[in-house]
C-alpha cells in the first residue's frame, strides 16, 4: 500500500532502493580471503547515508551467512567465526547509529506529511528483537565452536537462524525503500556532517569532513 512516506521517497530524487547490486559493491572493499562479508572504506563515512545503505548490503551478506551456518549439517568453523564477529561488533554499532543518531534526526526534521513515525517505531522494535536474537545466535555458535557440532543441529535451533535472516531482510527493505530516501530529502548539511562525525568517532576513525557552508545549516 502506498503511504505518504513512500510517495515522498519516490520524489526525493534519491531512490536508494533502486541502486543495483553492482553499484553498491563498487563502494565496498573486497572481502578478505575466505570471508563472505565485504568491508566498507572508512572514507565513505563522509557520506553517512551512503554508508548506511552500503552497510545494509553487508547485512544482506550476513543473512546469507547466518542461513548457511545455521542449516549446515557440519560445523563451518570459519563461517561461524565470521558471523560471530559481525553480530558482536558490526550489528550493535549499526543499531546505535540509527537509534542514537539517524532516527532522532528524522523525528526532528520530518513533517506530518511524511507519516514516518509509525515506520520508525516498527524499526526500533525490530532493533530490540535483533539484539535478543543476535544474543541467542551468538550463544548457539559459541557452543558449537566448543563442541564441534553444527549450531543448527536441531530444528528449533535451525529456526532461530532462519527467522533472524528473514526479519533482517524485511527490516533492510523498509529502511532502503522509505527511511533513507526521506533522510536525503529532510536532513540538512549540518545534520549529515554531525551524523558523519558521530559515526566515525564511534568506530575510532579519523575522517576528513568538509565544513558546512554558511547558510546551509
Amino acid at each position: 500500500m502506498e503511504t505518504a512516506a513512500s510517495r515522498i521517497a519516490a520524489r526525493s530524487g534519491h531512490p536508494l532502493n533502486t541502486v543495483s547490486e553492482g553499484e553498491t559493491r563498487r563502494v565496498l572493499a573486497p572481502a578478505p580471503p575466505g570471508r563472505t562479508i565485504e568491508a566498507l572504506p572508512a572514507g565513505l563515512l563522509g557520506e553517512p547515508l551512503t554508508w548506511l545503505f552500503a552497510e545494509h548490503y553487508r547485512h544482506r551478506q550476513l543473512c546469507s551467512l547466518v542461513e548457511r551456518v545455521g542449516t549446515a549439517t557440519v560445523l563451518l568453523r570459519d563461517e561461524v567465526e565470521e558471523a560471530l564477529n559481525f553480530l558482536r561488533f558490526d550489528l550493535p554499532l549499526h543499531i546505535i547509529d540509527e537509534e542514537d543518531d539517524l532516527f532522532p534526526l528524522l523525528r526532528r526534521r520530518c513533517t506530518a506529511e511524511d507519516e514516518l513515525g509509525k515506520a520508525l517505531g516498527a524499526l526500533s522494535a525490530d532493533h530490540r528483537e535483533d539484539i535478543e536474537a543476535a544474543a541467542r545466535l551468538i550463544d548457539l555458535m559459541e557452543r558449537a565452536l566448543e563442541s564441534g557440532d553444527p549450531p543448527g543441529g536441531n530444528l528449533a535451533d535451525r529456526r532461530h537462524f532462519k527467522e533472524f535472516a528473514s526479519r533482517e531482510r524485511r527490516h533492510i527493505a523498509l529502511e532502503n525503500a522509505v527511511v533513507l530516501p526521506i533522510a536525503r530529502l529532510r536532513l540538512t548539511p549540518a545534520d549529515l556532517l554531525n551524523l558523519a562525525r558521530r559515526m566515525a568517532a564511534r568506530r575510532g576513525f579519523a575522517v576528513a569532513l568538509p565544513a558546512v557552508p554558511p547558510g546551509r545549516e
